[in-house]
């Protein structure tokens, strides 16, 4: 009986507390905001609760402009046939910073179910404001804003150092950041090129390939900021490390003023190609104190274990000694520490294994060493302790580390003291090949020659012949292709008529569908990027003048100029009149395809 109620009192204690686990009060907010900037306090709870108790002392530092607003939301998940439903409260609150600063939110409190449950802690800091002057809107109409400026103190890259003064050996992490202005929009990345760091010894640790970008604070600025790589660094020289400037090209969306009509049918967005650099950076590197004799490299901070695999043993078994070296620092550099055995062991090279992780701690995990070793003689034999220094940077002294002391006793084995002893692991099986050894039969054979030889013969010269030609043939016709593929405005203009047919095929579908505005903006892309690829123009160089310009250039007849500025005035007109009927698109787009047809027969004549 009493067995029964200790097992039902536990059974109790261990739902309660799993229920206490599965209650989550979740406190989030911007870890940067600037001076007179509204932003949210969310909190989130995944049950319901009451009486909420907003942090202490909150509003000494923070103006509460509106709170709480309260919402729900059911969220239903499915896992290997077993549907869980979770309903998730959340509690929002408008602030905004009374000054300038680093403040700590202390957790917010709630009763669930007659239990008081607390969030967690936060901190934001709070900088002066960076928001830039807004035109004046006595005007009447709105004027384009400028581009952001692409250099500077709004885009750029950053080496970032855990330490910057390290002894020879010593690790550090590096992390290589962008930072970008929020107002930055960056669509993607083009010509990587990451920091190459010599003179150190580096080992990358994971960072998601999906950058995400995160606000941070520097230099009193509030920058959207993306992790490219994060690198163990172990210098391995001494004096001072310059982590020489490195550089990529970034797309980003800036917004134009209105230049030709293919700027203004993109709502006035380009994408710009920019190049920005990061500063080099220095790392001193101090030398260490004169080493002791048992120092094997090792830097950071270690424990050592050791087991032996049997200490009663016959002569010549093999037996094993594991060394086990623990803890954060250059482990893949430490060389394997000597063990003193007797003379009448037969030892073998030793072993060593590693089980090691790159963290944003550094390097971490065990390096195990296994020393082979065989007696040969009976008796009792002490393995004396291997001695293991290495040097503590955080306390920049020399630390001593020691095995076990192990004595072995050995018995007579069955076989013969002297006989010789093969290392188990480096066995390997022998394998009879044609009946071992053949000896060389010794007479005067009589020789004769089998079959007739297709060397030197005149249909071999033929093959020979015709298939090096072959070959001389296929070289000139790749090379002409490789220079073809090479002249990327050559490729275009070969490509453009194909291009435009496709977009006017799309357009066509358009046309079935009875959509018109699709209808007549697939029209307008299949003539402005023939233009584009056929002329040699860019996309944001190309507009109604230069494109008129480099037809005329090219001997087109005036007429069908005219016919081609006809198509693209009607399209444009057309995109948001109202809706025409059938016939009038199908006798458009077959004016369409027919002036460009017209067109890529002038352009080929010219």
């Amino acid at each position: 009986m009493i067995k029964k109620l200790i097992v039902y009192c536990l059974f109790i204690a261990v739902a309660i507390g799993a229920n206490a686990e599965q209650t989550r009060f979740v406190m989030s907010a911007p870890n940067a905001v600037e001076m007179g900037q509204q932003f949210r306090l969310t909190l989130t709870l995944n049950n319901r609760g009451s009486d909420l108790q907003l942090p202490p002392g909150l509003s000494n530092n923070f103006d509460i402009l509106m709170g709480p607003s309260t919402g729900q939301s059911t969220s239903i998940s499915t896992i290997n046939g077993k549907t869980t439903k979770e309903v998730t409260y959340s509690y929002t609150f408008i602030l905004r910073a009374k000054g300038e600063g680093s403040f700590e939110i202390r957790p917010a409190s709630i009763e669930v179910e007659g239990k008081v449950i607390e969030s967690n802690t936060i901190k934001i800091q709070v900088v002066k404001s960076q928001q830039q002057q807004q035109p004046s809107a006595g005007s009447g109409t709105e004027e384009p804003t400028s581009p952001t400026e692409l250099s500077g103190d709004n885009l750029f890259l950053r080496v970032e150092l855990s330490k910057q003064n390290v002894f020879r050996g010593e690790q550090l992490i590096a992390t290589v950041k962008l930072y970008a202005a929020p107002d930055i929009p960056i669509s993607g990345f083009d010509e990587v090129s990451l920091p190459t760091y010599e003179g150190f010894y580096t080992q990358d640790i994971e960072v998601p390939k999906q950058i995400n970008f995160t606000r941070e604070v520097f230099n009193d600025r509030i920058y959207q900021v993306g992790i490219l790589q994060k690198t163990v660094l172990i210098p391995q020289v001494n004096g001072q490390i310059t982590i020489d400037p490195f550089s990529m090209s970034l797309l980003v969306q800036q917004r134009v003023r209105p230049r030709s009509f293919f700027d203004d049918f993109f709502s006035g967005m380009q994408t710009v190609k920019t190049r920005i650099s990061s500063k080099p950076i220095n790392v001193n590197v101090k030398d260490l104190p004169p080493q002791p004799d048992n120092y094997y490299g090792g830097v950071g901070n270690f424990t050592v274990s050791s087991e032996i695999s049997a200490t009663k043993v016959s002569t010549n078994d093999a037996v094993t000694l594991t060394l086990t070296i623990n803890g954060t620092g250059n482990l893949r550099l430490i060389r394997n520490p000597e063990i003193k055995l007797p003379t009448d062991f037969e030892v073998y090279d030793p072993r060593a294994t590693e089980n090691i992780r790159t963290t944003d701690n550094g390097v971490t995990g065990s390096k195990t060493i296994e020393y082979l070793f065989q007696p040969r003689f009976e008796g009792e034999y002490k393995i004396p302790p291997i001695t293991f220094s290495f040097f503590n940077p955080s306390t920049g002294t020399y630390v001593t580390r020691s095995s076990e002391e192990y004595v072995l006793t050995v018995s007579k084995g069955a076989g013969e003291q002297t006989a010789t002893v093969i290392n188990p692991r480096q066995r390997e099986n022998i394998e009879m090949i044609g009946q071992d050894i053949r000896f060389i039969k010794q007479g005067n054979p009589m020789l004769r020659i089998y079959g007739t030889t297709f060397y030197g013969t005149p249909l071999f010269y033929s093959i020979y012949g015709g298939s090096a030609l072959l070959f001389l043939i296929l070289i000139f016709v790749y090379r002409k292709k490789v220079r073809e593929n090479a002249n990327v405005a050559l490729m275009r203009n070969k490509k453009a008529n194909r291009v435009a047919a496709k977009r006017l095929k799309e357009a066509s579908g358009y046309m079935k569908k009875n959509q018109n505005e699709a209808f007549y903006e697939a029209i307008l892309k299949a003539y402005w990027g023939y233009l584009s690829d056929k002329l040699a123009i860019p996309v944001a160089h190309l507009n109604r003048e230069n494109a008129i310009s480099n037809l005329k250039q090219r001997n087109v007849d005036e007429q069908l100029i005219n016919d081609l500025l006809e198509v693209l005035e009607q399209a444009e007109f057309a995109r948001f009149a109202p809706q025409g009927g059938s016939e009038s698109r199908s006798d458009f787009y077959n004016k369409a395809a027919t002036t460009m047809s017209r067109l890529e027969k002038q352009i080929k004549r010219s």
